[in-house]
């Protein structure tokens, strides 16, 4: 017996940058460069230089000489250690009030019948994120992670986010095949997959996010550039992906209500919203009369 079909795309996913966009500083300076009694102008020189020397990708390169400064100031880190520093990270205006609210206002505007899903995707490090204030909020988070040895400490890392990568991510998203062990490479049909890249807001703060914003807008999504203040400089960069057509809009990053941010993401919420409504109509009148379209 055949059973019948179901509307499935009824699904909307808000996917966030961490670093200059929840919060406005690298989380390690907030966590584990201070343990370690490294200033951050000194530490990220640091990167830059060894990465220039050695061709090494930054991202590991920084992962790599955070264990090395710990091991020769004889600090051991555990998971567990990682995880606590999560507590200390400050974030922009408003953000610890965010998902609430944005959650209540897609439940109001759909009736109750669309679900909302935040996620981050990270270049940093997961372990922090893991101990965040805001956790409960996301239902995944992708960020670059350590792997620990026998005794619980940090030895190398196993996982890396980077710019590009960050978009392998998306499309776990896209496809509802979250878990790392699961292969995205097959395909699927678009009218299968849980998230359309119509129903995705990826928010980022620069030019690390490029990648993520092109294959979201390419896809029919949604994005936005935030900046820390009204500084003509801070503001600089999102200009630039707003006069190339990577962001659909840029804001200052103040997730407080009545923000010109809250007032944005409103703005391409409903416009999900009403899109959903109609596919939703449009696949309701086709089973109506017996028509099957998913080509």
């Amino acid at each position: 017996m055949t059973s019948t079909p179901e509307f499935v795309q009824n699904t909307i996913a808000m996917v966030y940058d961490f670093d200059g966009t929840l919060c406005p500083q690298p989380m390690q300076e907030y966590t584990v460069l201070p343990k370690l009694g490294i200033q951050p102008e000194e530490f990220w020189r640091w990167v830059e230089e060894d990465a220039k020397q050695t061709g090494g990708e930054k991202m590991l390169v920084y992962m790599r000489l955070l264990l090395e400064e710990a091991n020769n100031r004889r600090v051991y880190i555990s998971r567990d250690d990682f995880r606590k520093m999560g507590k200390d990270i400050e974030y922009f205006p408003g953000v610890q009030e965010w998902f609430s609210k944005i959650n209540q206002y897609v439940k109001r505007q759909s009736q109750g019948s669309v679900t909302i899903q935040h996620y981050i995707i990270s270049a940093g490090m997961k372990e922090i994120l893991e101990g965040i204030s805001i956790r409960k909020f996301f239902k995944q988070i992708y960020a670059s992670e350590y792997h620990f040895n026998f005794q619980g400490l940090a030895t190398f890392p196993k996982q890396l986010i980077t710019d590009t990568t960050k978009t392998q991510y998306l499309f776990r998203v896209n496809k509802g095949k979250e878990a790392l062990e699961e292969s995205i490479n097959e395909h699927m049909p678009e009218w299968l997959r849980p998230i359309p890249f119509e129903n995705i807001i990826y928010i980022g703060d620069g030019m690390t996010d490029v990648p993520s914003m092109a294959l979201t807008k390419k896809n029919g999504g949604h994005t936005i550039a935030v900046y820390p203040s009204e500084d003509a400089q801070d503001q600089a960069t999102c200009i630039k992906l707003l006069k190339a057509k990577r962001v659909d809009f840029i804001a200052p990053a103040n997730y407080q209500k009545d923000s010109p941010l809250f007032h944005r993401v409103q703005l391409l919420l409903n416009k999900i919203l009403s899109s959903m409504a109609y596919q939703q109509e449009v696949f309701t009148s086709q089973l109506h009369y017996g028509i099957v379209d998913h080509d």
